[in-house]
């Protein structure tokens, strides 16, 4: 609670009371893993054509975004209450306290929210109270500036006083509401949308890797079911015997990534909704998948599997736009209670509206744009009450010990679809090749999720393009920003890792 709420106050570009978030939870007495959703829902006015600007034309992706089209009901402080509610020891009102502090004495901006600020500044123009806060007297607030939000330490101070429900039938829902339908592309949350707006524990969705159970959150974010076909691609491909620091390597990485992907786009989004497949992880499955792989050879005819269930699915992949802006954390008590929890407002800055301190979610644009494409339903399309797809991917891992099984890995990280090749490469270089959790962090990415080979600029990896384009890849060297986090277990305790690439850091006592 602590974590988030500071997060929505010194990277709010990223994640806050706007947004929504997936988390697991370990609890170490009980020894059992849960997973909650506190992902956004689209509102119940909502309907299939939300971004089309005719009957075939979807909009432009920054036309959707900016203005109040794009928010769906918040679900972030609704997740941190109900978890408190049933995991909590110290009181709610002192774990807000220090974001309230802070809040009241100012933080010093740091480079990234800086550089945010000034690369996004038309934008948030667009908004009164946005550009108050970010630009100020019309310049954008700078690196090192001391930056106070007096505004948001009175919301958390209601929160505080109130509880986290108060955030859903308040001043602050009203508040949301009418900035949502009097901004520019007028939007369609209303009060009805807070009052009917449920957090949802569901089943944590676990695959084998060696001798690893790697366990993460299931629809509607496509995370762990992702993860755990490129890990299990890639473990009927040997991946433990193949040479970490070989372009062929990740050659064969990207072509499980991009079979993963097909998949993803086809069949997963909210499953209250849609009926998802049950084989996408079984073995027999992945079996059939890796045999697409060919080494050293680019496959040009990549598409959606069928697995068990598959026939059951009429729907069709469409165009759903997923961006950057994320916030990941992992915490480990002294008891080994264990949260790995990943936060979002989607785009940068997310709708660019801004409300009672905090920015407000454009997560809707996670949805298809099309709600059809070739005659059939796109399965990620808006509906009302729907919650969009997501990439995030917090993850423990657990070591299968006789018939027992204990936590050895815990992490997770920011950035759009990305997220899902950032923790299962991360988990291929810790599993599989026994690297140290840090080093793993640091190693450069190559991603390939549609067919594109994306290098990260910079890093050793740019001397792979000309192998890559030899096999026909179309190559792109470009910034990579993740932002992974963890914890690794080890015999001589807990070893935490943050990714050099983001403003974090791994802290223990």
């Amino acid at each position: 609670v602590t974590a988030q709420t500071v997060l929505g106050l010194v990277e709010p570009q990223s994640s806050g009371l706007g947004g929504g978030a997936f988390t697991l939870f370990y609890d170490a007495n009980k020894q059992s893993l849960k997973s909650y959703d506190g992902r956004e829902t689209a509102p119940l006015l909502s309907s299939e054509q939300l971004f089309m600007s005719d009957e075939t034309t979807p909009m432009q992706f920054f036309d959707a975004v900016v203005g109040g089209k794009s928010v769906g009901t918040p679900g972030t402080v609704k997740l941190l209450w109900e978890m408190h509610k049933e995991h909590g020891v110290l009181p709610w009102k002192e774990l807000l306290k220090p974001a309230i502090e802070l809040a009241k004495k100012g933080f010093e901006v740091s480079p990234r929210l800086a550089a945010s600020v000034a690369r996004d500044q038309n934008r948030l123009k667009l908004d009164e109270d946005t550009a108050a806060y970010f630009l100020p007297k019309g310049r954008p607030i700078k690196e090192g500036d001391n930056l106070k939000n007096p505004i948001y330490a009175q919301t958390l101070t209601q929160l505080a006083k109130h509880g986290g429900d108060y955030f859903y039938n308040s001043d602050i829902s009203k508040a949301i509401v009418d900035k949502v339908v009097s901004s520019s592309k007028k939007g369609l949350l209303s009060q009805a949308d807070f009052n009917a707006y449920k957090v949802i524990e569901r089943d944590p969705v676990c695959s084998p890797f060696y001798n690893y159970n790697v366990c993460g959150m299931g629809p509607p974010s496509s995370g762990a079911i992702a993860v755990g076909q490129i890990l299990g691609i890639l473990e009927h491909q040997g991946v433990h015997t193949l040479d970490s620091e070989s372009p062929a390597t990740w050659q064969v990485i990207a072509e499980a990534s991009r079979l993963a992907f097909a998949d993803r786009e086809q069949y997963l989004a909210d499953p209250d909704f849609i009926s998802i497949p049950k084989g996408l992880l079984e073995d027999i499955y992945l079996k059939s998948r890796s045999q697409e792989i060919t080494p050293s050879k680019m496959n040009t005819h990549i598409s959606f599997g069928f697995p068990k269930g598959s026939k059951l699915n009429t729907q069709q992949a469409g165009n759903s736009p997923e961006q950057e802006s994320t916030s990941h954390f992992v915490i480990v008590d002294k008891e080994g209670n264990i949260i790995s929890m990943t936060s979002t407002i989607e785009n940068s800055f997310g709708s660019r509206l801004m409300v009672k301190g905090f920015l407000l979610n454009n997560e809707l644009t996670d949805f298809s744009f099309l709600p059809e494409k070739g005659g059939k339903l796109v399965s990620n399309r808006v509906e009302p009450g729907k919650r969009p797809r997501s990439s995030m991917a917090p993850t423990i891992v657990f070591e299968t010990i006789g018939s027992a099984e204990k936590p050895i890995l815990a992490l997770g990280s920011p950035g759009g679809s990305r997220i899902i090749n950032f923790v299962a490469h991360s988990l291929v270089r810790t599993l599989a090749w026994k690297q140290e959790l840090q080093a793993a962090f640091d190693s450069p990415h190559i991603i390939n999720r549609f067919g594109r080979m994306e290098i990260e600029q910079n890093t050793d990896a740019v001397n792979w393009q000309n192998f890559y384009e030899e096999l026909s890849y179309t190559t792109v060297l470009q910034d990579i920003n993740s932002g992974l986090h963890g914890v690794y277990f080890s015999e001589i305790g807990m070893q935490g890792a943050a990714d050099k690439r983001r403003e974090g850091i791994s802290l223990g006592k």
